[in-house]
């Protein structure tokens, strides 16, 4: 029997992508509280990237308040528009993007937080999708690598921050805000060749507080040895060091100069401008990236909530960034 005409398969419909509201559609103090007034989504199912909120700081040793942070850092991300004009990005030309709400850590238990945020974050990522994190202090950066390792094998990691984060504990405690990537490094997290922390700078103990790190094989690059210049060259190498490994990007916002981002919990003097801060971010296209957070940012030291508003800006950067978001 002639079977006729080859069969056409039907072109599936194309996504409809999720986008944010429009300051012409709600005027940019109304709307939903979301990140970028995006919609609020339940399950990281059918999405490429999602932003999530972790309202923990019982991890920070000195000015608390970051718990605050992913409240304050949605609500200053209402006038973020979603063309990037200085790159091109268009996120949510590609990408499904959502607002997956607030982790529900336990106020009362650090230790308990801990595994809360990690079987989080491992049924999100267990959807391929890519985590972008609002903390929250810094402590939330090791559950999130628990899970993200689990996904993908040890990662590299870029690390922007005033501290190395590598205290072997703290008031007695293992886990805590400046522990985790040395936990990281115990665990097997990371690809220690594959390490890079940038901004690091303040007064120590000893002058040996930065060798730790060195020793494990991370590259440190001190705040001083890049102040007045450009780090898009640092950028350059940063890309041919890591390759094509999958990448993790923790941005504490404290890495910034207190001048720009005062409303943190441990601000240092003499550290990046906001430039510097765009270029590192900018300078990510290209990596594999499989998530990143931005942490520390404490509105009740953020009078102005200049410091809310970088962190909200420097997120949709990460986004701008990540694997996948098309250039016009």
């Amino acid at each position: 029997m002639d079977p006729g005409p080859p069969r056409m398969s039907t072109p599936l419909p194309p996504r409809s992508l999720n986008q944010p509201l429009g300051g012409n559609e709600m005027p940019r103090f109304g709307g939903l509280a979301s990140m970028m007034r995006l919609p609020v989504a339940t399950s990281a199912a059918g999405l490429d990237a999602a932003f999530i909120g972790v309202p923990l700081d019982i991890g920070a040793s000195n000015r608390a308040g970051a718990r605050f942070g992913p409240r304050q850092i949605r609500a200053e991300s209402s006038l973020i528009r979603p063309y990037n004009m200085a790159t091109g990005a268009a996120p949510f030309d590609a990408l499904q993007v959502a607002d997956l709400g607030d982790v529900p850590i336990n106020t009362y238990s650090l230790e308990k937080s801990v595994d809360i945020i990690t079987d989080f974050y491992r049924e999100v990522l267990g959807h391929g999708c890519v985590p972008l994190t609002l903390g929250g202090d810094h402590t939330i950066a090791l559950p999130i690598l628990r899970a993200v390792a689990e996904r993908h094998g040890p990662v590299a990691l870029i690390h922007v921050d005033a501290h190395a984060d590598v205290n072997e504990e703290m008031f007695g405690e293992r886990i805590a805000h400046g522990t985790p990537f040395r936990r990281a490094v115990e665990e097997g997290l990371l690809q220690t060749n594959k390490v890079w922390q940038i901004g690091l700078r303040g007064s120590g103990y000893a002058a040996d507080d930065f060798d730790w790190p060195r020793r494990q094989g991370f590259t440190i690059i001190p705040a001083h040895e890049v102040w007045w210049q450009s780090l898009a060259p640092i950028m350059d190498k940063v890309r041919a060091v890591i390759g094509d490994a999958p990448c993790y990007l923790s941005f504490d916002i404290d890495g910034i100069d207190p001048a720009y981002a005062g409303g943190t919990g441990t601000p240092e003097i003499g550290g990046l401008n906001v430039p510097q801060a765009l270029e590192i971010i900018r300078g990510c296209r290209g990596l594999n990236l499989v998530g990143a957070d931005l942490v520390e940012v404490s509105p009740p030291y953020d009078a102005s909530g200049n410091t809310a508003l970088l962190g909200a800006n420097l997120l949709y950067e990460m986004l701008c960034v990540l694997p996948g978001v098309p250039v016009r």
